[in-house]
């Protein structure tokens, strides 16, 4: 093998983050060492705890939380049944006391260093062990490391002190005398707590308008005992770069060391990476304290070298590498860890033919366009979300070939776990920092405190592939901007200044001290380099000639494509929808299934929200009908997905087909982010996946208007106008299809064929006929008795999915019937077929198995033919028999 090898010195080193051991390195004369370099004792696991009072007592399991523990105890209901957020609002109002016994080695107190770790303690609390204090937490998003070296002994009692979120918010905003730090309170529908703003926790647990008030209290994260007499390896970190001059990749590896030393000590790190034949040596000096290192290491070009690209572009290539340090020739930590390769840039640039700049990411060189969506916590309470809850939701994104979600800045930083199957599965992710729909403090004490948190989680995190931008906040630029908080305008200044303060003296200037590797944005939306200019506050931060914007609005036609707007990246965008009838089942009873109950008001956290999506899905369909109540309610649930998919559809339509094109100076769109990917709870909300995994018909209609290949009709001006869109590196020679029928009959009145030329990473004009003379062409066609379909094929093959243009309402259709709809079910290996007979044209057909867990090949669809075989994938084992009966097969007719 034909290695790099070399010494190097005063340099650094890149890896990505992990857990690692530490052993004793056997010094050259083969005697070993005197003793292991790290002792690790684990505390997560039974604990004991009990409220203010003493009124309660039992036993909790950590990682988690007080609401989970009186769950798994038959002490509360399901915090999600009907109106239990209300009913369960003491425990959030208690303070509790976590305890836990534990044992250490009887010369545990020989060692030099024994600390206390916590990685994630929500979020108030006051930290004993053997009724000694050892420290403070207030922040749920920092890692806190407490010296106990002298307290610890080999029997040991810990115990952790939980102050209520909602009291000590409360307290800090009391104590902000000088000015109002706005909002004070969320609004009455969210049925929310206050002063969220001035604690550091995850900011929808106060309530959002799609989530519940559940303030937890906890150890949500792992705690431990390290135990060490030279050095600990705090973080490590890598990241990648390119010299474009001299064509080189180099690796920066940065080592976080917490050294136990009056003195510095002299080291080596090793670094190797086998499948590159590249091997390096470095000298190291480890400080005392806390200190870093940072290491270069060139790759070897010798060896071809495979990128990391997002799902859709390329593979998730990743290399192993082992890293070794060693110290004093007695301790060496080692290591192996995976490292990708993947460059990033932010593009603003002037467009020809427009004003502003132009807002895109290249992966690698390539410009890319971010299709996905946004997202929220998967739980109120943190310890349900599982590593398979987690897979199953993001394997659900690239299913519907997105690329991108972002991480809202109102939720949490998720757990490694996320980030790992993020970087298998080539989802980028825009993370925002934790800050959301709200001003903030700018005492000593807070900044200190988000100081903390930002540092861990960028050295957490950096080595990540997926992580391809940082945001410092959300809509919070805006929010100033628009005076949501109607500030008056004398007193800008002092929120100008603290926005500043926050977003740009220090969580910037971190950003630029920690990771030079990837973008950073002061919010989102933002007009980026001209936010900048205008001193990090734009007048307009929605200008559609600038950076990423935000888009709602609920009583305009979504029909209407000139309602959008033609932005370079729109980050936020949506309606809402309730979830299935089957989902919200789960908590709730006969009583509250119907549109009015007292259940349904209660659940819908955003302003006028039931009665917005009626009145949207009223412009195009014929409102449910049925006298039966339960029915009625059901068809009701199902046509708000039904108005949610068409809307979000022609939305995101219009951006992608926006992408290579300027009109009227707008244009160059380069990203499609709808709000919002999953739900924190059974209710309505703006998701495309239900609490549980669910798919809706949003979700299915994702898989369609995010295909790499797509054809996108629309009207303008009277015209028939279709796009050819690719998000492929290569041409494509197409004939595209298009096929008119009328409503009451399954063969089409006309077709036609035209050859075209789809480019590379492009959207353009591949057809245009005035809607009239196709009207004319197809013989008893009108606006109101017929449909136009559309799709791209080549020999035999076909390129993304049918679509289709409705040239009229639903509602106002001639000549739609109520169709005989059947299905039957066979199983051909891990897969279920679904044979569907239908008499007549069906628009959005429906296959709904209930609670049987798995996603079907497509659904929601317009059925234009006797017959469609659908596969069902199951995501846990069932049976056709079991399928058979829980199948129902319905469509928009069957409302009517």
């Amino acid at each position: 093998m034909n290695s790099n090898i070399s010494i190097c010195k005063g340099l650094g080193f890149v890896l990505v983050w992990s857990t690692f051991a530490i052993f004793g390195l056997k010094e050259i004369s083969g005697t070993a060492p005197h003793k292991p370099g790290l002792e690790t004792y684990s505390l997560e696991g039974k604990w004991k705890i009990n409220n203010a009072n003493n009124s309660l007592a039992l036993v909790a399991d950590v990682p988690g939380c007080v609401h989970s523990a009186l769950l798994k105890q038959g002490l509360i209901q399901d915090p999600y049944y009907r109106f239990n957020d209300l009913a369960h609002r003491w425990i959030s109002l208690d303070n509790w006391t976590y305890t836990k016994a534990f044992s250490l080695p009887p010369d545990i107190s020989s060692n030099k260093r024994v600390n206390l770790v916590c990685d994630g303690i929500d979020t108030v609390s006051a930290i004993s062990i053997n009724q000694v204090f050892v420290g403070r937490t207030d922040n749920m998003f920092q890692r806190y490391s407490f010296d106990v070296t002298r307290l610890v002994k080999d029997s040991n009692v810990i115990q952790v002190d939980f102050t209520s979120a909602i009291t000590y918010a409360a307290e800090q905003r009391a104590a902000h005398v000088s000015y109002m730090v706005p909002p004070e309170c969320p609004p009455l529908v969210q049925k929310g707590e206050c002063h969220v703003n001035f604690i550091r926790k995850e900011q929808c647990s106060f309530s959002w308008d799609w989530g519940p008030s559940f303030p937890t209290q906890g150890i949500w994260r792992g705690i431990r005992i390290e135990a060490y007499d030279v050095f600990q390896l705090v973080y490590l970190t890598a990241t990648p770069s390119y010299d474009h001059n001299t064509k080189q990749w180099n690796l920066q590896v940065e080592a976080f060391f917490d050294t136990v030393s009056l003195k510095p000590l002299a080291g080596h790190v090793t670094i190797h990476i086998p499948k590159l034949q590249t091997q390096q040596i470095y000298e190291v000096t480890l400080q005392p304290g806390q200190s870093n290192s940072k290491l270069i290491l060139p790759v070897n070009t010798i060896i071809p070298l495979e990128y990391w690209w997002p799902s859709g572009q390329g593979n998730q290539t990743g290399y192993n590498m082992t890293v070794a340090v060693s110290v004093a020739e007695e301790y060496s930590i080692e290591k192996n860890i995976m490292v990708y390769f993947r460059t990033v840039e932010l593009v603003q640039e002037p467009i020809p033919g427009s004003p502003g700049l132009s807002f895109y990411f290249k992966i690698n060189g390539l410009p890319i366009f971010l299709k996905g969506s946004n997202w929220i916590p998967a739980d109120s309470f943190q310890d349900r979300v599982t590593p398979d809850i987690l897979r199953n939701l993001l394997q659900s994104a690239v299913d519907a070939n997105m690329n991108t979600l972002r991480v809202w800045g109102g939720g949490v930083y998720e757990m490694d776990e996320f980030y790992d199957i993020c970087d298998e599965l080539g989802i980028m992710i825009w993370q925002d920092f934790m800050f959301a729909c709200a001003l903030y403090p700018t005492e000593k004490s807070f900044i200190d405190s988000v100081r903390e948190e930002v540092t861990h989680q960028v050295r957490r995190l950096k080595s990540h592939p997926s992580v391809i931008i940082w945001s410092g906040n959300n809509e919070n630029e805006a929010a100033i901007a628009s005076n949501w908080f109607k500030i008056p305008s004398s007193e800008w200044p002092i929120y100008i200044k603290d926005y500043v303060t926050l977003y740009v003296n220090n969580i910037r200037d971190i950003i630029q001290n920690e990771d030079k590797s990837r973008p950073y944005l002061s919010s989102s939306p933002t007009n980026g380099e001209e936010s900048i200019k205008e001193g990090w506050v734009a007048k307009n931060p929605y200008d559609t000639n600038y950076g990423d914007t935000h888009f709602y609005s609920y009583l305009d036609d979504c029909w209407d494509w000139n309602s959008f707007p033609k932005t370079r990246f729109a980050s936020e965008y949506g309606f809402q929808s309730w979830p299935s009838f089957s989902t919200l089942q789960k908590v709730s009873i006969l009583e509250d299934w119907n549109y009015s109950s007292n259940f349904t008001a209660h659940r819908q956290h955003h302003s006028k929200g039931n009665k917005e999506m009626m009145e949207q899905a009223a412009l195009h369909y014929t409102l449910p009908q049925s006298t039966d109540p339960l029915q009625k309610f059901k068809d009701t649930l199902f046509l708000t997905q039904v108005m949610q998919a068409q809307c979000i559809k022609t939305e995101t339509e219009f951006y992608r087909r926006s992408r290579s094109e300027i009109l009227d100076g707008k244009g160059h769109t380069m990203g499609a982010l709808y709000w919002q990917l999953n739900d924190i709870w059974q209710g309505p909300s703006w998701s495309s996946i239900e609490y549980g995994g669910k798919w809706k018909i949003l979700h299915y209609f994702a898989q369609n208007f995010f295909a790499p290949v797509l054809p996108v009709g629309f009207e303008d001006i009277e015209t028939l106008i279709i796009y050819g869109v690719s998000d492929l590196q290569n041409d494509l020679t197409l004939s595209l299809l298009v096929k008119a029928y009328l409503w009451s009959s399954m063969e089409p009145v006309c077709a036609g064929v035209t050859n075209v030329v789809i480019k590379a990473g492009s959207a353009s004009p591949i057809y245009k006929e005035p809607v009239n003379d196709l009207l004319k062409r197809c013989g008893n066609c009108t606006r109101l008795r017929c449909v136009v379909s559309f799709s791209l094929k080549a020999n035999g093959q076909q390129y993304g999915p049918d679509n289709y243009l409705f040239l009229s309402s639903l509602k106002d259709a001639e000549g739609l019937k109520k169709p005989q709809l059947s299905a039957t079910v066979k199983q051909e290996g891990e897969v279920y077929i679904i044979n569907l007979q239908t008499t007549d044209i069906t628009p959005y057909v429906w296959l709904d198995v209930g609670d049987i867990s798995g996603r079907f090949e497509t659904n929601g669809f317009l059925m234009l033919q006797k017959t469609k075989a659908v596969k069902f994938f199951p995501w846990k084992p069932t049976s056709t028999s079991e399928l058979t009966k829980s199948l129902q097969v319905r469509s928009l007719m069957n409302i009517y």
